[in-house]
């Protein structure tokens, strides 16, 4: 049952990110937010999300995971009646960063307790349930975010769009206080060490603001990237001497020593930062620069969300078989049909253009689904007992990272043409989706001479 209310939470907090994109028009145009604030409202919940998953993960490790699994889910969804009902712009952008919050607080719990309660090959099986309900969610976000637009006009379709979620999450959050295990699982003391959380948050903020401010706002971009190592540099020797006076540190030596945890989290990174970025670059294109409806739209994009179901049921058996070369290989998959969009778009007659998408779409999901879960597995793997919070955090720390820096590109690549059917700036943002899943596949490359490692073993023996 801890597993259900998990796959629960999964539906209810990713059913919001599917369907904002097809909302992102529609909202443009009924509260006449401009460019900035669009930006806010896409990046500005990843920012915020990114922010809350590493103290989410250690107060999980620390304390016990229920509360803060039931409160995150309250605020998430308390957050989207406000942003559903909003008559401004501005206050989309804060109920949207309030939910990150939220959002950021529940999935180190929920990746937590898999870690925790489930083993091997199980656990992998765990995973790839999590990543089915994911792609269920992302099947049904953008169509029903379509349909809603369409029947309700952009008035209130987007709002009704916002307020998906909040059913759902009244349903979790009762079946989370009967039956999400209470207390910690493992008996490892875990501190806190606030001041390496708020070393990193200061960093992260460095990474990632950057990229969420409007034009003009805030210092320029190489003062935040100038304070960023310099930040990381302060985080690593506070770390240090935190763990030379007997604290557990946020930067646990065990993981950053483990090759496999390392490699793991630079895909993850590269690959949810692509995969986001380009289905937003996508459906900007299609809606803005020529016109389409939400709802065909988002039935362009369709297969990719039907066939990343699919694929990651079969994903646990993939990777229990060949290790992360699966992986390599379903990135390689990813980047040939970023590649091939990117030519439809560029070569296929109007008439054939959608067709064109979806094929691509089909090959996108299916190449995906086969690498969210069994990547995840073969990373969290690494993560010491009683560390697995903080392990999911790190790992989803930098999927946000990547997610806002690459949804943010695309974003001020795609609408400074958003006047124009020409399909040079969407690309563009292609490409860039492009190279970050070719700069994944180059570090999965390197990490195949050595996936024979604990994880894979332990997969194997399982299956025999």
């Amino acid at each position: 049952m801890p597993l259900t209310v998990c796959l629960a939470a999964a539906f209810t907090t990713l059913l919001d990110q599917a369907s904002l994109n097809t909302a992102v028009p529609a909202l443009r145009s009924s509260l006449g937010a401009g460019p900035g604030a669009v930006g806010w409202i896409i990046a500005g919940y990843s920012l915020a999300f990114g922010l809350a998953l590493v103290p989410g993960g250690r107060l999980g490790d620390a304390y016990g995971r229920k509360w803060l699994f039931v409160g995150g889910i309250t605020v998430f969804s308390s957050a989207a009646i406000v942003a559903g009902t909003a008559q401004h712009a501005w206050v989309v952008v804060v109920a949207r960063l309030v939910q990150g919050i939220g959002a950021g607080t529940v999935n180190p719990q929920v990746i937590g307790v898999i870690q925790e309660l489930f083993a091997g090959r199980e656990r992998t099986r765990a995973l790839g349930a999590y990543a089915i309900v994911g792609g269920v969610s992302a099947v049904i976000g953008p169509f029903v975010g379509g349909v809603l637009i369409g029947a309700l006009g952009n008035e209130y379709g987007w709002r009704c769009v916002l307020l998906l979620n909040v059913p759902f999450g009244v349903l979790t959050v009762p079946l989370a206080i009967r039956w999400f295990p209470s207390g910690r699982i493992t008996t490892r003391h875990s501190t806190l060490d606030l001041p390496g959380l708020a070393a990193l948050a200061a960093a992260t903020l460095c990474l990632l603001l950057p990229f969420t401010l409007p034009a003009g706002q805030g210092p320029p971009r190489w003062v935040w990237f100038a304070t960023a190592p310099a930040l990381v540099a302060v985080l690593i020797a506070w770390e240090r001497r935190y763990a030379r006076d007997g604290g557990t540190p946020i930067l646990l030596p065990s993981l950053l020593r483990a090759r496999g945890y390392r490699n793991g989290v630079v895909i993850a990174m590269f690959q949810f930062g692509a995969n986001l970025s380009a289905a937003l670059a996508l459906t900007l294109y299609l809606q803005e620069s020529l016109g389409w409806s939400a709802l065909r739209a988002a039935l362009t994009m369709l297969p990719s969300a039907v066939t990343f179901a699919a694929a990651s049921a079969l994903g646990w058996r993939v990777v229990g078989r060949y290790g992360r070369i699966s992986v390599f290989w379903a990135l390689i998959g990813s980047l040939l049909s970023v590649i091939a969009a990117g030519v439809a778009v560029a070569c296929a007659p109007p008439a054939h253009l959608a067709l064109a998408l979806m094929c691509s779409q089909f090959f996108l999901g299916a190449a995906s689904g086969l690498i969210v879960s069994p990547n995840q597995a073969l990373t969290l793997a690494h993560a010491p007992p009683g560390a697995a919070g903080l392990a999911a955090a790190f790992l989803q720390l930098a999927q946000r990272i990547s997610a806002s820096i690459g949804m943010a590109a695309v974003t001020g690549v795609v609408l400074a043409a958003v006047d124009t059917p020409d399909g040079t700036p969407v690309v563009h943002g292609l490409a860039i989706c492009a190279g970050m899943l070719a700069a994944g596949a180059l570090v999965a490359w390197r990490d195949t001479p050595r996936v024979v490692d604990r994880s894979v073993k332990t997969y194997i023996a399982d299956r025999t």
